[in-house]
C-alpha cells in the first residue's frame, strides 16, 4: 500500500518510553510548568478552537488529580502532556466541549484525532482495570500509567493496556473485489471484511476464517498491505489484500446482510457508498482499484460522513 496516512495513526506525538520506568522523570514533567493535561470526562475528550484541548495546570485547577492518577502520554513540541480523567459527575464548566471520538474527530487536524484517541484509550484501559483479574483486589498505577499492578502482596498481577488485534480484508478475484453490507446500513453502502483474530490464531488464518464464515469464499495470496489503530474501544485492524479462489458468494454466520462482487467500473460510478477516506478499509480498496491505469478511486468517489456509525469494534469498515 502507498504510504498514505489514515486517522488515529501517524507520528503525531514523540511517546517518550524511556521516561515512563524513571519515577524521577516522570515527577520533573509533571511538575514542569509548561506541561500541558488532555482531560476525559466519562470517555469523552475536550476540544475547543477546532484542535485538542490541552489545558494549562491553572486551567484544570481543584480537578487536577494526583500525579499517580495522570498517565504520562509523551512529548509534543518540546511539552510534556498527560491525560487526565475528570471524576466530575456533570461536564465541568469552561471553554470548549467534551464529546465523543466520533463526533469530535472530523471536527480536528489527523494529528490531534490521533492524540484525542490515544489519551481516551488510556483513561478507558485504567477504569475498566480499577481492581486486579486474577484476586479482585484494588489495583495500582506503575511506570506512568502504562502498568496497573494488583495491590495485594499474595498476588502481585501486572496487567498493560489492552489492545484487541482484528484482521480486515479486500479480497479480489479477475477484476473484481468483494464487498459486504452489515443489516443496519443502507442497501447501498458496501465495504471490506473485517473480524478480531481469535487466540491461537496467526493473522492470515484469521483472514481466511473470517472470509470463509461470512461469504463462503476461499482465499490464496493473503498479503499484509497497512493497520490502523480502531479506539472502539481498543482494537488495531491490520489490513490485507487477498486473492479468492472462485466467486461463489453463500452468506454463513448471519453477519451480513449481503456480499456482492464489484467491478472498478461500478465503484468508481457514484452509486455505491465506500468507506471513508480517512479509514484503512478505503485505502484497501483504492489501492487495489488504482493498480490498473485510468482514473483514480480519489477522484470519482465522493467522501462520505466519517464515523457516523454505532460504535461495535472491530467494525472499521
Amino acid at each position: 500500500m502507498r504510504d498514505t496516512a489514515v486517522f488515529f495513526s501517524g507520528a503525531y506525538i514523540e511517546r517518550n518510553t524511556l521516561l515512563r520506568h524513571d519515577p524521577a522523570a516522570v515527577a520533573a514533567a509533571w511538575a514542569a510548568p509548561d506541561t500541558r493535561f488532555l482531560p476525559v470526562w466519562q470517555a469523552q475528550p475536550l476540544i475547543r478552537d477546532g484542535a485538542a484541548a490541552r489545558l494549562t495546570r491553572a486551567e484544570l485547577g481543584a480537578r487536577l488529580p494526583e500525579q499517580a492518577a495522570a498517565i504520562y502520554l509523551g512529548v509534543e513540541s518540546g511539552r510534556h502532556l498527560f491525560a487526565v480523567a475528570l471524576e466530575d459527575r456533570d461536564a465541568p464548566p469552561g471553554p470548549g466541549e467534551f464529546g465523543g471520538l466520533r463526533d469530535l474527530v472530523s471536527r480536528v487536524s489527523a494529528a490531534d484525532a490521533g492524540l484525542l484517541a490515544y489519551a481516551r484509550a488510556m483513561v478507558t484501559w485504567h477504569r475498566h482495570h480499577r481492581h486486579c483479574g486474577v484476586c479482585g483486589a484494588p489495583t495500582r498505577a506503575e511506570d506512568a500509567g502504562f502498568v496497573l499492578v494488583c495491590s495485594s502482596t499474595n498476588c502481585g498481577h501486572r496487567s498493560f493496556p489492552r489492545l484487541d488485534p482484528a484482521i480486515i480484508v479486500l479480497v479480489h478475484h479477475d477484476q473484481h473485489c468483494l464487498l459486504g453490507r452489515q443489516p443496519t446500513w443502507p442497501s447501498d453502502r458496501f465495504s471490506t471484511l473485517a473480524g478480531f483474530a481469535e487466540p491461537g490464531e496467526a493473522l492470515e488464518d484469521a483472514v481466511r476464517r473470517e472470509v470463509r464464515e461470512e461469504t463462503d469464499v476461499a482465499i490464496t495470496h493473503c498479503r499484509y498491505r497497512a493497520s490502523q489503530p480502531w479506539p472502539f474501544p481498543a482494537s488495531l485492524m491490520i489490513g490485507f489484500h487477498a486473492m479468492a479462489t472462485h466467486r461463489e458468494i453463500r452468506l454463513n454466520d448471519g453477519e451480513l446482510a449481503e456480499a456482492r462482487w464489484f467491478t472498478r467500473e461500478e465503484l468508481g460510478s457514484g452509486t455505491i457508498v465506500l468507506p471513508p477516506r480517512a479509514s484503512v478499509a478505503y485505502r484497501l480498496i483504492e489501492d487495489w482499484f488504482d493498480s490498473v491505469p485510468g482514473p483514480g478511486l480519489a477522484t470519482l468517489h465522493r467522501d462520505g460522513e466519517f464515523l457516523r456509525r454505532p460504535e461495535q469494534p472491530p467494525d472499521a469498515r
